[in-house]
């Protein structure tokens, strides 16, 4: 099944049965990379009716990201529930999007590779698509940014390099240390890793270390300094709970304020569809503080 009949069976489904929330396909090209790209955008079924009155209503956007096998329509196709999405963004009033970051771009802009400036694509040219698209809040307070794996190193990458765009940031089972020597994985997926990852930071042991230069678990002091609310949470079994805990040591270590919790599981999808909405509901609380949420 092709993900627009997909989508499309979803989108049926969602306004003839239940009055849900609208799955919506949407063409978001890259100038600075110069190749097409796509995005599921999920609206709420408030969208449409507040849409309909005198003063437009503007929604507070949540960017979700995918991991680094992955591709832009993971979290609607590969949840148990595949409602989940439609439910949170009906539950909270909330415009969530889901960006392409093709596998392991690292959501960064690659010194070495012109065709992997994920960075620069989701900072700048998905935004502007958003919020030239729906209504949307148009401003850092009412937008939030969280995401799987590798998105999830990718929502902490970006709010720390930007913070005048987000918030509040989040990571589930994040890639937080780019570094593979941490990670609890065996040789041969080691080395299946480290072509991907030489392809857009170069070798290993090469100066500048780009590795521990891009990765999140370094940044510690920036987040400090940028004073974004952030949550993050690991699954006790995932191959990537070192550096999370590492992470998490570091930022209480200096005295970052965030939100760190492990729970059991590895990295698989029971455990971010269990994950997810802890985050919604922790950025629901900020949203509402900067009053932009939608009664």
């Amino acid at each position: 099944m092709t993900l627009r009949l997909f989508l499309s069976g979803i989108l049926v489904s969602c306004c003839t049965l239940t009055f849900g929330a609208k799955v919506d396909s949407l063409d978001v090209p890259s100038a600075v990379m110069q190749k097409n790209m796509r995005a599921v955008i999920v609206l709420p079924n408030s969208y449409q009716s507040a849409g309909s009155a005198k003063n437009k209503t503007a929604y507070p956007v949540l960017y979700l990201l995918h991991g680094g096998s992955g591709k832009f329509s993971d979290w609607i196709t590969k949840t148990p529930d595949k409602m989940l999405l439609q439910n949170l963004a009906d539950q909270y009033n909330l415009i969530i999007v889901n960006p392409e970051g093709e596998p392991l771009s690292g959501y960064l802009d690659s010194p070495i590779e012109k065709d992997n400036q994920f960075e620069t694509y989701i900072t700048k040219e998905v935004i502007e698509k958003i919020d030239n698209t729906y209504r949307t809040i148009r401003d850092r307070k009412g937008r939030v940014i969280t995401g799987l794996s590798m998105g999830g190193h990718g929502a902490l990458y970006l709010s720390t390099r930007h913070p005048d765009l987000y918030c509040a940031a989040g990571s589930m089972s994040g890639a937080v240390d780019l570094s593979v020597t941490h990670w609890k994985i065996t040789p041969d997926f080691a080395a299946q890793i480290a072509p991907r990852f030489a392809r857009i930071l170069g070798p290993v042991g090469a100066t500048p270390d780009l590795y521990a230069a891009n990765s999140v678990v370094n940044m510690t002091d920036k987040m400090k300094a940028n004073g974004l609310p952030l949550i993050i949470d690991c699954g006790v079994d995932d191959f990537l709970i070192e550096p999370n805990r590492e992470l998490h040591r570091r930022l209480v270590y200096n005295q970052t304020p965030h939100d760190y919790t492990e729970h059991p599981g590895g990295h698989t999808w029971d455990y971010w569809e269990n994950s997810l909405p802890y985050h919604v509901l922790f950025f629901h609380k900020i949203l509402k503080a900067n009053r932009v949420i939608v009664p």
